[in-house]
């Protein structure tokens, strides 16, 4: 679990509003996959699970406050 919040009030909406908008996208291309109108291949997948994975880190981030890049030492603009 983080230990303290590491992001302000910006930062959290802008990673909640994109995490958001990615998981709806993972969803919209997880149903195309599942109805056959985009071909079923690596790379399609591994985008549908890449846009879940990424919009759940971004809620989380968002929800907690904490994120991983900055946790890490890397500067963020937002």
């Amino acid at each position: 679990m983080p230990r303290e919040c590491n992001i302000d009030a910006r930062g959290k909406f802008l990673r909640l509003v994109g995490g958001s908008i990615s998981l709806f996208l993972g969803i919209i291309a997880a149903g195309l996959l599942m109805l056959d109108v985009v071909p079923s291949n690596w790379f399609t997948i591994s985008s549908t699970i890449g846009l879940f994975a990424g919009g759940a880190l971004g809620i989380y981030e968002g929800r907690s406050g904490w994120c991983v890049a900055r946790a890490m030492g890397i500067w963020t603009p937002i």
